[in-house]
């Protein structure tokens, strides 16, 4: 892993849903790497520059408390979600990141997160392989592009989530 973006998106006190503005409130590290082994093609897609990162990079530990404490923050005394598309992909790098690189722990927990592939899935009321983001209809599509840059990719897929929950709740 190499950057780690996080977004809020939106806020819930089990009553009422609040969707954030996108892209305000955010956090964003570029990791110094930490071991010589990559996929040259995932390297490509991200766009950034790895032997540029081994110098300039975050060290992880760092870069992982400071998201830690910012998540802290931004969730104040509510339990923070971390929600993504698919889940199954950014859970496991996050997680181990935190635990290994962190405090220890993360401030997810080991289940506070939602996926949001299975929500889709679950309003469309069909086989999961019609329900990936290119399913998605016209109604549920960002704002934002798809750049799969940690950052920008936090803020779509809040938007996702928010158009997701709004959908499912209506």
């Amino acid at each position: 892993m190499l950057s780690v973006g996080f977004a809020v998106a939106a806020r819930h006190d089990g009553t009422t849903f609040f969707p954030a503005v996108p892209g305000e409130t955010t956090f964003y590290r570029e990791l110094k790497p930490i071991s010589d082994r990559f996929d040259p093609a995932a390297l490509a897609v991200s766009g950034l520059d790895r032997d540029l990162l081994t110098r300039t990079g975050t060290e992880p530990d760092d870069a992982m408390s400071a998201a830690a404490e910012w998540i802290a923050s931004v969730s104040e005394d509510h339990r923070p979600v971390l929600v993504a598309w698919p889940l199954a992909y950014d859970w496991p790098f996050i997680q181990w990141y935190f635990l290994k690189f962190g405090s220890g722990t993360s401030p997810f927990g080991f289940s506070s997160c939602l996926d949001m592939k299975t929500m889709f899935w679950a309003q469309q009321r069909t086989v999961l392989d019609r329900a990936g983001k290119d399913d998605l209809p016209a109604s549920l599509l960002p704002a934002s592009p798809h750049t799969h840059n940690a950052l920008d990719d936090a803020i779509e897929q809040g938007q996702i989530f928010v158009s997701l929950y709004e959908r499912t709740s209506v």
